[in-house]
């Protein structure tokens, strides 16, 4: 069990590869978010998912808060916080290179059909962000490597939606945000946190990002 913004945070990494007893990750403000989400309830009592752009992490909770899973993602090319307003009614191949971000906030997000007779996870549908399985059509951008290397720093490829493992996508996404959607919370990596959330509490300790080893309750 992990303590953050002086409350007990459950963990319980079910559907995590781990099976040492422990769960790893990089994103202290990730957890710190979800602390906060779940001692205020903001997540409405669904499940959520916390997603660290600069970590290039999802972490997706119950409705109660219990860790689920973690898993590494692929995200936008292009590093910024807001998406291009009507970037929604753009073909793929009418986004420029700066326009390909993954927005950070708030969302309600829900399973839904797309194209290529595939279910993805909408998480913005104005702007055509989604979370869904890695898309390897195109063997050039080598996106499962991306996935498995050790850092973060190649996981930019995308036109600005959230690729994750396809085992991750059908066996913890799906059945979790199956029951009627759940909210997806998207960290900043250019503005303040406070600026993208301001009810978020900000009396955490200054946070460093260094990789944090969390003990699992069970």
């Amino acid at each position: 069990m992990v303590t953050l913004l002086g409350g007990a945070l459950p963990l319980a990494a079910a559907q995590s590869e781990e099976r040492s007893g422990v769960v790893h990750t990089n994103s202290v403000e990730a957890l710190q978010l979800a602390s906060w989400v779940t001692a205020s309830r903001d997540n409405d009592d669904r499940p959520f998912i916390v997603i660290d752009k600069v970590t290039a992490e999802v972490l997706i909770f119950d409705s109660t808060g219990v860790l689920q899973g973690i898993t590494p993602a692929l995200l936008g090319i292009a590093k910024g916080d807001d998406a291009t307003p009507g970037i929604g009614d753009k073909e793929l191949s009418e986004i420029g290179p700066a326009e390909k971000t993954t927005p950070a906030g708030r969302f309600f997000a829900r399973l839904g059909p797309a194209k290529g007779d595939q279910t993805v996870l909408w998480v913005d549908f104005n702007t055509s962000v989604a979370l869904h399985a890695v898309v390897t059509k195109n063997p050039s951008e080598h996106r499962l490597e991306r996935l498995e290397s050790p850092t973060p720093s190649d996981n930019r490829i995308t036109f600005g939606c959230i690729n994750v493992p396809a085992t991750f996508f059908e066996e913890v996404v799906r059945p979790i945000f199956g029951g009627g959607g759940g909210m997806v919370y998207i960290l900043p990596e250019s503005k303040f946190l406070i600026e993208v959330f301001p009810a978020f509490d900000m009396f955490a300790p200054p946070i460093e990002r260094t990789a944090q080893t969390i003990p699992v309750d069970g």
